[in-house]
């Protein structure tokens, strides 16, 4: 239930923006890309307004806002962006650069499919295009968490033991242009949340070097301590989300709905919802779901921990590796059983490419023909795509 005095009805975007007004950012960078343009909108009019004093910088192309926000951060700045797809790709260069120089940068992504063909609507190809930079990476189902993980992933990039950019996902269109009631906080509980911590920046009067030249004596070693550092983050990640203030609102790595289903279907993001609904009303009740929150560091344990007794394992990928064995999601948790010496019925599901919205009939005949693989017994991988009008499902 909605407490009335606290809930305003916001898309997803209004819901990024007003989350990064209250985490009182010192700097915006912004080029507008549909279908994240509105974020970057509604900052501007805060900052022109004077209710948020940052310095909000219009750059020249979505490559240009990472870079501003990269120096931005270096010289001890809290900053902000956020892209769509070619946006994200074009910045593709920079999402290294800011991991790497372990700049706590904070981005909400916008998913949406990438060219060619051109297409402005949702899936995860933007992301996973990009999953390998050293991000932290969380996925939001709704506005609702949008506003949640926002202000915890100020928390978490700054966090001493963390430094890293983090990168907020919400569906194109679905999540980040429908409404619905969001439950915010005070601004000065944000505020109490969200202290300043001293980090390395540049400072004129101690100078310190960022970005210098490595050779192969020393560039594979900072690459395996970024790699150590992000995974720490997951750990770090707990204890971030144990402080936020609003319980509901707190940030978990993976989200489970009726754990006592004999099969188990991981998804990330938007349409989280609709598999909740059919198994919920239609009586699917042989069906688990696991809503994965955070991607990068990717939760095996948990994860591990939440299908080892599956007799089959569901994994929805909103985007394809093209020529690899397996997708992006089904590949990570393919990795993980095997990791941990489970052996069970996987099944790769690819769905809602290019923003076709998986319907509540595509998700039953889904279900229907996983029912009939788990009968079949067996621990064998099987491919399936939902929605495709070729041959398959």
């Amino acid at each position: 239930m909605y407490n009335l005095k606290t809930a305003r009805l916001m898309t997803g975007n209004d819901a990024a923006a007003y989350a990064v007004k209250q985490s009182d950012v010192d700097f915006i960078s912004a080029y507008p890309i549909t279908p994240q343009t509105i974020i970057v909108e509604r900052l501007s009019e805060y900052v022109a307004s004077g209710e948020l004093h940052a310095e909000f910088v219009a750059t020249e192309s979505e490559h240009s806002a990472l870079s501003a926000c990269v120096g931005a951060s270096l010289a001890g700045a809290r900053a902000f962006t956020s892209t769509s797809s070619q946006g994200l790709a074009l910045m593709h260069e920079i999402l290294y650069v800011a991991s790497g120089l372990r700049c706590p940068i904070v981005m909400a992504i916008v998913n949406r499919a990438l060219s060619a063909p051109l297409n402005i609507h949702g899936d995860h190809s933007d992301v996973m295009g990009s999953r390998d930079a050293g991000w932290i990476q969380i996925f939001a189902e709704n506005p609702q968490e949008v506003y949640h993980y926002l202000i915890q992933s100020f928390r978490l990039a700054e966090h001493p033991d963390v430094l890293l950019p983090v990168g907020v996902n919400l569906d194109g269109f679905t999540v980040s242009h429908s409404s619905e009631p969001v439950e915010v906080l005070e601004d000065s509980v944000v505020k109490e949340y969200l202290p300043r911590n001293e980090r390395p920046r540049l400072d004129y009067y101690s100078p310190a070097t960022f970005g210098a030249f490595a050779l192969p004596t020393h560039y594979f070693e900072f690459k395996v301590e970024q790699d150590k550092t992000l995974r720490k983050a997951g750990e770090v990640l707990d204890e971030v989300a144990a402080h936020y203030p609003s319980p509901e609102g707190r940030l978990r790595k993976i989200d489970k709905f009726n754990e006592d289903g004999r099969i188990a279907v991981i998804i990330m993001g938007g349409t989280t919802g609709t598999l909740r609904y059919a198994i919920k009303s239609l009586r699917f009740r042989d069906f688990s779901l696991i809503s994965l929150k955070l991607f990068s560091p990717f939760p095996s344990r948990e994860l591990v921990e939440a299908v080892s007794d599956a007799d089959a394992v569901v994994v929805m990928d909103r985007s394809m590796s093209p020529g690899a064995p397996l997708h992006p999601l089904a590949s990570n948790v393919a990795t993980s059983l095997y990791e941990a010496g489970v052996s069970v019925n996987l099944i790769s599901v690819v769905y809602g490419l290019g923003g076709r919205e998986p319907t509540i009939k595509m998700v039953l005949e889904m279900f229907e023909k996983v029912r009939e693989i788990a009968r079949g017994g067996g621990k064998r991988l099987s491919r399936l795509f939902l929605g495709y009008q070729g041959d398959g499902l």
